[in-house]
């Protein structure tokens, strides 16, 4: 249960869903954790939560000033870090007939262009041999209707993976990625639909999922200890699909 000590962490939309369980999971390994998102409020109870291994900044991955801006507010609180972990993003859906340039844009702005200029701003920070890792989508590989421009900024995300590793070879800095499949989160109650919507959606994905049910945020948090501990030191440009056989059935 030490695999992180004295190891501190950035997780980006760490107030719910894969990115709290992701910093409880991280502070049970010993790191200390530094949690971003929008909302001060419920940043502030998931710091009580998590307790004295916690800090929050409150940063919106969608304002490119707030990006700018977090590299300086993290190290007031921890002049170096040595993990990263790029969770925070947006999912929304829509058939290609109706999709417009603002669903467009905001799902581009935040899953990719907010990734890499984040990556970018907290990079100083970060030790040498260092970890980052991306929340991606199984979305990536699969062809699901009505999510083509979800898909294509988690494709873009995945780049990052080789050619940032590549970049940063000289710093033995790795970037990794989790692909998860259907996770139950927060993230699903946001795209607007009813209750009764939402539960025929949910049986419907999970009729698709070989293993028969969501998988849960703890899952993927785990495998983020993988990625963030010397356990993957030899593990680079790496993509670790989690979606219950969905993806690879």
């Amino acid at each position: 249960m030490n695999r992180l000590q004295n190891k501190i962490a950035v997780i980006t939309g760490g107030n719910s869903g894969i990115g709290f369980e992701t910093a409880k999971e991280f502070i049970a390994e010993g790191a200390q954790v530094v949690i971003t998102g929008r909302n001060k409020a419920s940043l502030d109870k998931a710091v009580q939560e998590l307790g004295s291994k916690a800090r929050a900044v409150v940063s919106d991955v969608a304002d490119f000033t707030a990006i700018k801006n977090l590299g300086k507010q993290v190290a007031a609180i921890a002049p170096r870090i040595d993990i990263v972990f790029i969770n925070a993003g947006v999912a929304k859906f829509s058939p290609i007939e109706t999709a417009d340039e603002a669903h467009f844009d905001e799902q581009f702005n935040i899953n990719v262009k907010g990734s890499f200029f984040t990556i970018q701003q907290l990079l100083p920070l970060i030790n040498n041999g260092g970890s980052i890792i991306l929340n991606t989508s199984i979305n990536a590989h699969i062809g699901m209707a009505n999510a083509s421009v979800y898909s294509a900024s988690k494709a873009a995300q995945l780049t990052f993976i080789r050619t940032l590793s590549a970049e940063l070879l000289p710093r033995q800095i790795r970037v990794n990625a989790i692909s998860p499949g259907p996770i139950a989160t927060p993230l699903y109650g946001k795209l607007g639909l009813t209750e009764d919507v939402l539960e025929q959606t949910a049986n419907g994905i999970k009729s698709q999922i070989p293993l028969g049910r969501f998988g849960t945020p703890n899952e993927i948090a785990k495998i983020a200890v993988f990625f963030a501990s010397e356990d993957s030191a030899f593990v680079l440009g790496a993509e670790l699909i989690a979606s219950g056989g969905m993806a690879t059935l």
